[in-house]
């Protein structure tokens, strides 16, 4: 995770900031979202990644921070209905 990250940041300089930032502006404005949302939201406002795996690293920070909670599981879209989307919210709604 970390040198995905890492490449992410090489090849997006600021990537992670601005994705942290979009997150968490999402989940305030909208609710409690799947991360395949928040991240095709990201795509949809210019946070491109080489890879969609990065924003992975920014999930488990801003979770880590205490910022973000894991509130549910979804069936993946563009994982071909398979288990293990989570489901965001902001740690303050969550609790």
């Amino acid at each position: 995770m970390a040198s995905i990250g890492s490449k992410a940041e090489d090849r997006s300089p600021g990537f992670h900031e601005r994705a942290r930032a979009f997150v968490l502006g999402y989940l305030a404005r909208y609710g409690p979202t799947p991360g395949e949302i928040l991240t095709l939201r990201c795509r949809d406002a210019g946070i491109v990644p080489h890879d969609d795996r990065a924003f992975g690293p920014v999930y488990f920070t801003l979770s880590r921070e205490g910022a973000i909670a894991k509130i549910g599981e979804v069936r993946r879209e563009r994982g071909h209905g398979t288990a293990g989307g989570s489901i965001w919210a902001l740690a303050v709604a969550a609790r």
